[in-house]
């Protein structure tokens, strides 16, 4: 029986039909996904869209999260993590204690390490350029994922360069790839209630169009349950695909539920329901068909939920991300650290293949279309 007979929701169908015809779907079907009672029925298209990239997959990651400093000039009303100078628990790791931390995390095997960090107006790019230098020279094989569009933003103008010559610098010192930080969600409105001191949205798009013109792939996130409404998500996937079809650079989109403990915002609404976060990434792996992979980081969504979204279109779980602390800075009640072991069995508890992998995972997977 084909995708679309065993859709009974007839809206729904008709999305079911675009998808097994590699047509990409519309805004407006976006914005039906997002409401829709039947996710069981959403799920089954996601999951199609899913199984076509990657099969029975499922990716993790081994690795170690580096937070060098929590001093920000930004202070983001969304953010818990940040310190001013001088305040207590404000800090920034000297080049020998960050040489320590990751020859500790390489000894005990690995892969990759993630970097990111507040704007530190006393952190020259000499700092980034000798931070990561150390790192290959501690494993060379080390896969460094480093720094948001934001931090770059900063590195280009505290230093008085061109953000071209600031990748092109870090590029040079070991940078690999790219998170998605900083995205936030992109409309305007509310962007200036969560962080009106940060980039627009649209110099955060900028930052990634030069880095995918340099090579580097990226990941894109999107923060919700914080205020915005179903309308500015479309707007927010809208902006990500457009851009994805003019530079193909964009490896994983990552949804990041908003965790309000110790910020200066108070949600709009409840805590997300299953329904919500079940909704928000199937839709996302249906309308985001140029985009190879949708995780699910099991630190943000609780580990069981994860497990259920690997059958909601999600293929990627996230990583070990050892000492985690921006997300638990925000009140956060999962593990700040997940052993291999651990996230190979949250895999294939829920029938997946778990495949061991970095930001670059290693090879190339297209799109649908």
């Amino acid at each position: 029986m084909q995708l679309p007979e065993k859709i009974q929701n007839s809206v729904l169908r008709q999305i079911a039909e675009k998808v097994v015809s590699h047509t990409p779907v519309s805004e407006n079907d976006a914005r039906i996904m997002l409401n829709t009672p039947d996710i069981l029925e959403l799920g089954m298209i996601a999951h199609h869209v899913r199984t076509e990239l990657h099969g029975n997959r499922a990716y993790y990651g081994v690795n170690m999260n580096l937070n060098y400093t929590n001093i920000c000039e930004l202070k983001c009303p969304l953010c818990a993590f940040s310190k001013d100078r001088g305040e207590p628990g404000a800090y920034v790791m000297s080049l020998d204690e960050i040489r320590e931390k990751v020859s500790q995390a390489a000894a005990r095997g690995i892969d990759e390490v993630h970097i990111v960090g507040g704007v530190n107006p006393e952190l020259k790019l000499d700092y980034f350029e000798n931070m990561l230098r150390s790192i290959k020279e501690i494993d060379p094989d080390l896969f460094i994922v480093a720094f948001t569009a934001v931090e770059y933003d900063y590195f280009a103008r505290i230093n008085n360069l061109p953000v071209d010559t600031v990748f092109d610098r870090l590029i040079a010192a070991g940078v690999g790839a790219l998170p998605g930080g900083g995205a936030e969600i992109f409309a305007p409105h509310i962007r200036e209630h969560i962080a009106p001191l940060k980039i627009s949205g649209k110099q955060w798009l900028d930052i990634m169009r030069i880095a995918h013109s340099k090579g580097l792939e990226t990941n894109v996130t999107l923060l919700y349950n914080h205020g915005e409404t179903a309308g500015d998500i479309v707007d927010h996937l809208y902006r990500i695909r457009r851009l994805q079809d003019e530079t193909h650079g964009f490896k994983t989109f990552v949804p990041l539920v908003f965790h309000e403990e110790n910020t200066k915002i108070k949600a709009r609404r409840p805590e997300p329901t299953g329904f919500d976060d079940i909704r928000l990434f199937a839709t996302a792996r249906v309308y985001l068909h140029n985009l190879p992979h949708i995780k699910a980081l099991w630190m943000y969504v609780g580990e069981k939920m994860a497990q259920i979204l690997l059958r909601f279109g999600v293929d990627d779980i996230g990583s070990t991300y050892d000492n985690e602390k921006v997300v638990h800075a925000a009140g956060a009640k999962t593990a700040d650290i997940g052993s291999e072991d651990h996230l190979k069995r949250l895999i294939t508890g829920a029938h997946c293949s778990p495949v061991r992998t970095t930001a670059g995972y290693g090879r190339k997977t297209g799109s649908r279309i």
